[in-house]
């Protein structure tokens, strides 16, 4: 009878032996240690989008201006809306004055679809014509300023508020915390997650009638090693340079806020680090100068709070 058992608990042993390279292959695949991760950025939020577990953290409550992420949340409200996407919209002289001192290829009066313009504001980041998708708003540009903050309330975004639709102002403000929702919850649209991962387009427009091509604004994008399933940028001297993305990173789906960084490349040297740090466990360094910003931009915003 005892070596009946111990025969048992032999078998039992060299089936745990067959299983444990399996475990030990999900052990390997755990997340790295987030002590081993720097980014230039001064905030960030790195998640797991399958659980929605914060992998790594960087000042993630502090409340900044968000520049053209915002065009996220405009492009929520425009498909809630469930408006005509198909309808032709003016940029008219109220989408000029909105977005005056800041470049657009649009011309004044020009004519497109409201789809074609949603396209347009979410791969170029094309600002006059987040102005005008919330100028033909029902209710107009208060109703649809109105609307995207209810939608931020409803995701339990709490430390967020807009005030246009563009992210032109600094008064447009999140964390990185609250972006993560937004994030997760534009990942939910379709449309959305076209336009943003169109590397091109060429646009045609009526009265006057001409056509020209737009770029997206992440170049990831419009390479071929990131499999990229949301996207936005931002810009403005307020809020540095801004990147959110949902994608798949090293095999894994990620969620990744990274907000105000120094120089246009800094926020894409953030992800090839976050990429290094998933496969190696290592992240590698931050340049000299992006760390001197981080610094300054830090103290700032602890006195800023202080205040």
């Amino acid at each position: 009878m005892k070596r009946i058992i111990l025969a048992v608990a032999l078998l039992a042993g060299v089936c745990v032996g067959w299983a444990n390279p399996v475990l030990a292959g999900e052990s390997e695949r755990a997340f790295p240690d987030p002590a081993h991760l720097q980014l230039a950025s001064v905030n960030a939020v790195v998640f797991d989008r399958r659980t929605g577990e914060v992998l790594y953290a960087k000042n993630p409550d502090v409340v900044v201006p968000i520049a053209s992420v915002s065009k996220l949340m405009t492009a929520m409200v425009v498909l809630d809306a469930k408006l005509p996407l198909n309808e032709k919209l003016d940029v008219g002289k109220p989408d000029i004055e909105a977005t005056r001192g800041h470049f657009s290829r649009i011309r004044p009066g020009s004519i497109m679809s409201r789809k074609g313009l949603l396209k347009l504001a979410l791969m170029s980041s094309e600002n006059r014509a987040a102005a005008s998708l919330a100028r033909h708003y029902p209710g107009g540009m208060d109703a649809f300023v109105a609307a995207m903050n209810a939608k931020a309330e409803a995701l339990g975004m709490n430390h967020s508020h807009f005030v246009e639709p563009t992210g032109l102002s600094q008064e447009n403000v999140s964390t990185a915390s609250d972006l993560r929702r937004m994030l997760s919850a534009a990942a939910h649209y379709p449309l959305i997650h076209e336009f943003t991962t169109t590397p091109n387009e060429l646009a045609h427009f009526k009265h006057p009638r001409y056509a020209l091509p737009f770029y997206n604004t992440n170049p990831l994008v419009r390479g071929e090693r990131w499999n990229i399933s949301v996207s936005k940028t931002g810009f403005t001297d307020d809020a540095g340079r801004c990147l959110v993305m949902l994608a798949q990173v090293d095999h894994r789906p990620l969620g990744i806020v990274l907000l105000d960084s120094l120089g246009k490349r800094t926020p894409i040297g953030d992800v090839s680090r976050i990429k290094r740090w998933l496969a190696t466990g290592r992240g590698g360094r931050v340049p000299n100068a992006a760390r001197r910003y981080a610094a300054e931009r830090d103290m700032q915003e602890h006195q800023i709070a202080s205040q």
